[in-house]
C-alpha cells in the first residue's frame, strides 16, 4: 500500500519493490479479501488508495520502522553488540572463578548485561529447567552427579576445573606439620560446617574415616568459617577457590588422604547456547577456570 501510493501504479510498485506487476495484484487481491474492502481505486494505468488503503499506507510507516528496529536489536544481539545473559552460581564460586569470567566478558563485549545471582546446584538448575536463568555454575563432590540424581538429558554440562578441598587449622595445630592428612587423625576435633542440609560431604567423608563430626560452629559464611579456624575454635573443610580468594593469614590448609574434590561446570542447554552471549559467557568461564591457580599454603 505505501509503495503504491508512493509510485501511483501497479508495475511502478512492483519495479521498487522488486516484485513482479502481477504478484502486487494478487497481494492487493488478498489484502481487499482480508479487510473486506476496496483498497485501491483504478483509474486507467494508474491507481490511487481509497480511504481504507490511505489508513494501511499510513500505518505501515510505523510497522516498516518497528521491523527496522527489531532487525537492528536482533543484528547487534547476534554480533554480541547487545545481549542479555542471566547467570547463577554457587556462593563460593562468586569468590573468584565468575568475577575474573565477568570481567573477561565486560572487556570483550561491554554492551553484553549480565544479571548474577547465587544459588546452589539444586535452585540453579532448577531455574535453569524453568527458564528463570541462561547460565548455571554448579558442582558435584566425587561420587555423585552434577543434578543430584535429576535427569539432565535436556542440559549441555561443560566442565570447568576440579576444586579441590582441604582441611583448614590454624598454624600452631598439631595437623599442619602434616603434609597430608588422613581424616581419621581429626574425629576428635570440633569442627565447623554449614547447615545440617548442607554439611553431607563432611559427614560422608567422616563416615568413611569412621567417626561422626562434631560440629561446634554452623556458618554458611566462608569468611566466618576461616575467621573461626584463625581463632583456633575448629578445623573445617574450605575448598581451594575459598583459600585463593581469601587469602586468609593465620590458615594452614592441607590436602585430604584420600583426596578430596568437587566438580564444577556450567550448565545450560543447547538452544541457549546458540545465543552469542550466553556462548561468549561460557568461554569466558572456561578461560577464567583455566587461569585458577592455587594459593600457596602456609
Amino acid at each position: 500500500m505505501r509503495a503504491i501510493a508512493d509510485e501511483g501504479s501497479f508495475t511502478a510498485a512492483a519495479t521498487s519493490l522488486g516484485y513482479t506487476q502481477p504478484a502486487i495484484s494478487q497481494m492487493v487481491r488478498r489484502l481487499e479479501q482480508r479487510t473486506g474492502t476496496a483498497l485501491v481505486e483504478r483509474m486507467g494505468r494508474h491507481v490511487r488508495l481509497t480511504e481504507a488503503g490511505e489508513v494501511l499506507a499510513r500505518h505501515a510507516v510505523t510497522v516498516l520502522a518497528a521491523l527496522d528496529a527489531a532487525e537492528e536489536e536482533v543484528a547487534a544481539i547476534a554480533g554480541l553488540r547487545a545481549g542479555r545473559v542471566r547467570l547463577m552460581a554457587f556462593p563460593s564460586s562468586s569468590a573468584s572463578l565468575v568475577p575474573r569470567a565477568l570481567a573477561l566478558l565486560k572487556r570483550r563485549y561491554p554492551e553484553i548485561s549480565v544479571r548474577f545471582s547465587e544459588g546452589e546446584p539444586p535452585e540453579s538448575l532448577a531455574a535453569l529447567r524453568a527458564g528463570e536463568c541462561d547460565l548455571a555454575v554448579a558442582f558435584a563432590y566425587e561420587g555423585t552427579d552434577v543434578g543430584r540424581g535429576e535427569d539432565l538429558d535436556n542440559f549441555v554440562i561443560r566442565p570447568l576445573l576440579d576444586d579441590e578441598v582441604r582441611l583448614a587449622v590454624p598454624p600452631e595445630h598439631p595437623l599442619a606439620k602434616h603434609e597430608v592428612v588422613d581424616l581419621a587423625l581429626a574425629a576428635e576435633e570440633e569442627w565447623i560446617a554449614g547447615c545440617p542440609r548442607c554439611r553431607g560431604h563432611l559427614v560422608s567423608l567422616a563416615d568413611n574415616a569412621g567417626f561422626r563430626p562434631n560440629v561446634a560452629f554452623e556458618t554458611e559464611d566462608y569468611v566466618a568459617v576461616l575467621g573461626l579456624v584463625r581463632s583456633g575454635l575448629g578445623v573445617a573443610l574450605v575448598p581451594d577457590l575459598i583459600l585463593e580468594a581469601a587469602h586468609e593469614h593465620g590458615i594452614v590448609a592441607r590436602p585430604l588422604q584420600p583426596p578430596s574434590r568437587r566438580h564444577i561446570h556450567v550448565v545450560t542447554t543447547e538452544d541457549l547456547l546458540r545465543v552469542p552471549a550466553v556462548a561468549a559467557t561460557v568461554d569466558a568461564l572456561v578461560e577464567s577456570a583455566q587461569a585458577e591457580r592455587h594459593p600457596v599454603r602456609a
